[in-house]
């Protein structure tokens, strides 16, 4: 969830750590700071509050070299957002300065012990222990400090570290929280995240669970747990430096809205050849697919959402049991896994603990995985027995955009491979759906067309300070992604619900003070959908209607209507609501003056519990 940035090599500016921080600025943070070493003496600046902060305080040093640092983005989880709570953390000698993304669940035990032992505690978190128990264990061998260290801390951490004791030398460690290395003939990086390193080097190295690494200048050295050396496997990204950039647009998470169709053409690029869907990083034998009965489906945020889709498409395509559940209740369920089953993980970032804990906890139980991931060096995307890659490239904005749609698509996609290989589906409904579906991209620039219109239509309904979303079958798992992302980012309360159940409790929220966003396009439901509608404004609600063009009945009713195009198989309409849902809400909260990329106590990915 924090962001980590560290460096070692040619002497540069102070400008570069606080560079690599700012890319790392959507994953959410609430205080920063920096540490390096000058003169055997270890010297760090960090507050509460924004890089752009830390810059201004830095200005009398911004020109001075170094060639050593880390760098650090705080999300508070132990102790408040202030100056002594922000990272880097130092020990009673002011030998180590230590960043930490994750969670150290038995700190407390560790602080009682290292308070009797006289080390002097100078904030309320978990990560300051680390530094302290390194001190504790140091005999003149850092590494061998740090070995013991690791054997005591129970959770997940990603961990950087310099030392006086080892002034040329930038260490990293990494047990749950990702940790990535960037490498350079004049130097080595440590980031949490790609993006951060993206406009340096394009070689890299995904730590391993319990690697430690230790970086000099010229040279990487990787260590397991127990001080054995690993394999140092390089990598090179193919992913372009203008696509972390904003390119024009006001936020990272318009641009993203608007990057949808090339996304999902690309997609297309991936996985259609010759007007047949195909996976080549499936390794799902034919056989175990045509008599597979059980799906099981894990993810959390706006990723569940998706697999809620998927659910619908996998059960009414491919006659298999589908269940779904968010992750952090999943791995703490006792699921009955039998034989002949699926399991479905889904991330964005493939680092989302929840969701790694439950797809571990599965393998454990030999049910196969399938990994839908955005990130192909992730830990999702390495643990899973099977792949298919979202290509969304780096999704910067925390509320997602482009790779919600491009799960709902691989989905779709998996189900008509597997409803083709069950024999379920004819040839001509398998050859049909890939015709509209290759459309959808085209009707999504349609509807981005129509941006002025949504935002004249959002600036009218951000007065309003409660929202319900209603969808019915298909689009339910639409109205519960719609009123995610009003929250996100605008902070107005919104509930989805599936409309059937209105008269079960969420009616008695609607008054003129309330706004409610009916999904009522042309499918089986759609009457029904225009009923809820007549109820809402029997009791005077302002509803916002999603439509098909040439709508009569549910436009007579609504106060303002947003249309999109009509699909042959509204299957697949999900594709077409996501943009004006997103647009809605991004159009709100701008109205609203919110901080739309950062929104407050969000990170981009949850790395820990």
């Amino acid at each position: 969830m924090c962001g980590i940035f560290g460096y070692i090599g040619e002497e540069r500016p102070l400008q570069l750590w606080l560079d690599g921080l700012s890319r790392l600025e959507y994953r959410g943070y609430d205080s920063c700071g920096v540490a390096t070493i000058k003169n055997d003496f270890i010297f760090i600046k960090k507050q509460q509050g924004k890089i752009l902060d830390l810059r201004t305080n830095l200005k009398n040093l911004s020109l001075e070299k170094f060639n050593i640092g880390i760098a650090h983005t705080r999300w508070a989880t132990h102790g408040k957002p202030n100056n002594l709570n922000a990272h880097p953390h130092i020990d009673c000698g002011k030998k180590i300065a230590i960043v930490h993304n994750g969670i150290i669940e038995n700190y407390l035990l560790l602080k009682e012990m290292l308070l009797a032992e006289r080390h002097k505690f100078l904030s309320q978190t978990d990560t300051e222990v680390i530094t302290h128990l390194i001190e504790k264990f140091y005999q003149g061998n850092l590494l061998g400090a740090i070995l013991k260290c690791v054997k005591e801390l129970k959770g997940s951490f990603a961990i950087a570290i310099i030392s006086t004791y080892q002034p040329k030398q930038l260490i990293g460690i990494r047990k749950g929280s990702p940790l990535i290395l960037g490498l350079t003939d004049k130097g080595q990086f440590l980031a949490s995240d790609i993006p951060a390193i993206l406009p340096l080097t394009k070689k890299v190295v995904y730590l391993e669970d319990e690697q430690i690494a230790i970086l000099e200048k010229d040279k990487v050295n990787i260590f397991d747990f127990e001080g054995r050396p690993n394999r140092v496997n390089i990598e090179r990204i193919n992913i372009k430096e203008e696509q972390a950039l904003k390119k024009g647009f006001p936020h990272f998470m318009l641009k993203e809205i608007f990057e949808q169709p090339e996304v999902l053409d690309k997609t297309f690029l991936l996985y259609l050849k010759k007007e047949k869907i195909h996976f080549p990083q499936l390794n799902l034998k034919e056989s175990f697919l045509k008599n597979l009965k059980n799906i099981f489906i894990t993810a959390c945020g706006t990723a569940y959402h998706a697999g809620y889709l998927g659910k619908y498409f996998l059960e009414k395509y491919c006659g298999v049991n589908v269940y779904i559940d968010v992750a952090s209740e999943f791995r703490y369920r006792n699921f009955n896994l039998p034989n002949r089953s699926l399991l479905i993980s889904i991330s964005q970032s493939g680092e989302t603990a929840d969701t790694l804990f439950a797809t571990r906890d599965a393998k454990s139980k030999k049910i196969k995985v399938l990994s839908i991931c955005n990130m192909l060096g992730s830990s999702l995307a390495k643990i899973s027995d099977n792949l298919i890659l979202t290509p969304a490239g780096p999704e910067i904005g925390v509320a997602s955009t482009k790779a919600y749609t491009a799960q709902i698509l691989v989905l779709i996609l998996f189900s008509l491979y597997l409803a083709k290989i069950k024999n379920i589906i004819s040839e001509k409904f398998y050859q049909d759906a890939i015709v509209e579906l290759k459309a959808i991209p085209n009707l999504i620039r349609e509807i981005l067309g129509q941006s002025k219109k949504i935002k004249s239509i959002a600036d009218k309904f951000s007065k309003f300070g409660c929202f319900l979303f209603l969808g019915r079958g298909i689009n339910y798992p639409s109205a519960l992604e719609g009123a995610l992302k009003l929250k996100e980012i605008s902070y107005i309360p919104a509930e989805g619900y599936p409309a059937g159940e209105m008269k079960h409790g969420p009616i008695a929220l609607i008054d003129e003070y309330r706004a409610v966003v009916c999904i009522a396009v042309y499918d089986n439901l759609y009457e029904k959908m225009v009923s809820n509608i007549q109820e809402i404004k029997a009791r005077n609600g302002k509803v916002l209607a999603i439509l098909n063009y040439q709508d009569i009945q549910a436009s007579k009713l609504s106060d303002e209507a947003i249309y999109i195009p009509r699909l042959k198989n509204q299957d697949f309409s999900p594709l077409l609501i996501a943009p004006v849902l997103q647009l809605f809400a991004y159009y709100v909260a701008k109205n609203l003056g919110k901080e739309i990329d950062q929104p407050r106590n969000l990170a981009k990915s949850v790395t820990v519990e």
